[in-house]
């Protein structure tokens, strides 16, 4: 048994150690707004946080996660009122939306670390995340608009 912390709540999975985190998140807990895009953390529609630091949690083995705390998509906010979240909306971001979550997680440990990101900053922090339909411009403009810039 693996003791986990999600989302500020505290999970016991019955999983092998190496499984990765994308689908104890998934399959085990029942939180499917992490999605499953390559498996080689190439594409980023996996990320999460642990302890705040955005990691793709297709690679991830569970075992590895100890009792830091993980954050989900549906972790950022209970209600989808994070700053991003509403941000995404306004900009127009998604359009298939399968690699939003990530693209979330990933533009919310920018601003953690920089609330005021310039397009350097974001263009480094986000290029780990494919968009297949192309949205990076929204995607910055989101961020700009979240970071009230």
């Amino acid at each position: 048994m693996i003791s986990l912390n999600v989302n500020g709540k505290r999970y016991d999975v019955d999983v092998s150690p190496d499984m990765p985190l994308l689908w104890v998140i998934r399959d085990a807990i029942g939180l499917t707004g992490t999605k499953f895009g390559c498996g080689l953390s190439q594409c980023g529609a996996c990320t999460v946080h642990l302890d705040g630091e955005p990691v793709r949690s297709c690679v991830t083995p569970v075992s590895s996660v100890g009792a830091r705390k993980v954050t989900t998509i549906e972790g950022l906010s209970p209600d989808s009122t994070h700053a991003l979240q509403t941000a995404w909306v306004a900009e127009q971001v998604p359009q298939c939306g399968y690699c939003q979550s990530g693209q979330l997680m990933s533009a919310a440990a920018l601003l953690a670390k920089k609330p005021k990101p310039s397009d350097a900053d974001i263009d480094a922090a986000m290029s780990g995340n494919i968009c297949r339909c192309g949205t990076y411009q929204r995607i910055r403009r989101a961020i700009h608009r979240a970071a009230g810039v």
